[in-house]
């Protein structure tokens, strides 16, 4: 997957969920209309590899936000840290030791860190779309951290992130930072089914919620817009 080709995941993808479904083109968002579609982004590189694809979904994930805060007269705050670790080695969180095969926000530091093995493996296993799910959805959580955060059960936070995640990408190609191409429309569905929970305990302290929901919120977000989450 390059800068230029971002893999039909998002634009070709008819996804079925119990909430909706991803359209073959994102609508028009009022939000991105105007100069947004001819301003060039700060990211460099073409994502044409695990790495540059890594560095690429943060860099332009962060510049979707900025400009979103930015045209609510607002102003984003960066990520302090963007860490990769492998296995036990990852950062702790408000003194909660990283565990293995994860990604997370953490509050305390305001940073992202994620298990690089675990998501170079799904990466080579199910495709790059793993890295535009996995990294756009934590941060979502950095943006929910720098807006009003009431939610009472933990799944309402991680499915308005899924949310979040579909809004930036659609956001991202209308802004003309990525394209997608037609192929691996499977892949997506792969992914984000594989993100779900196998039951749905929605008052679980760990809920992130089934994959029927996960794909319907970020089908809602990528149709229709950050409005929508």
């Amino acid at each position: 997957m390059t800068r230029r080709a971002f893999a039909a995941f998002f634009l070709l993808v008819t996804l079925v969920a119990s909430c909706g479904t991803l359209a073959g083109s994102p609508p028009p968002d009022r939000a991105q209309q105007g100069d947004a579609a001819s301003r060039a982004t700060p990211c460099r590189g073409n994502g044409d590899d695990f790495p540059g694809d890594v560095k690429l979904a943060r860099c332009l994930t962060e510049w979707f936000w900025a400009d979103r805060f930015r045209q609510s007269g607002e102003t984003y705050r960066p990520i302090t840290r963007f860490v990769a670790y492998e296995g036990n080695g990852g950062p702790d969180c408000g003194g909660q030791p990283a565990v293995p095969e994860n990604a997370f926000y953490c509050p305390y530091g305001h940073f992202v860190a994620y298990d690089a093995a675990w998501l170079k493996a799904m990466y080579d296993q199910m495709g790059d779309g793993a890295v535009y799910v996995v990294i756009p959805h934590e941060l979502g959580h950095a943006v929910q951290a720098q807006l009003v955060d009431d939610f009472r059960y933990n799944v309402e936070r991680e499915l308005q992130a899924d949310c979040y995640a579909g809004a930036a990408l659609s956001g991202l190609i209308q802004a003309r930072a990525l394209q997608a191409e037609q192929g691996d429309e499977e892949e997506l569905l792969v992914n984000l089914e594989a993100a779900g929970d196998p039951t749905d305990a929605w008052w679980a302290p760990d809920a992130h919620g089934t994959p029927e929901k996960r794909q319907g919120y970020f089908a809602q977000g990528y149709n229709e817009g950050v409005g929508a989450c």
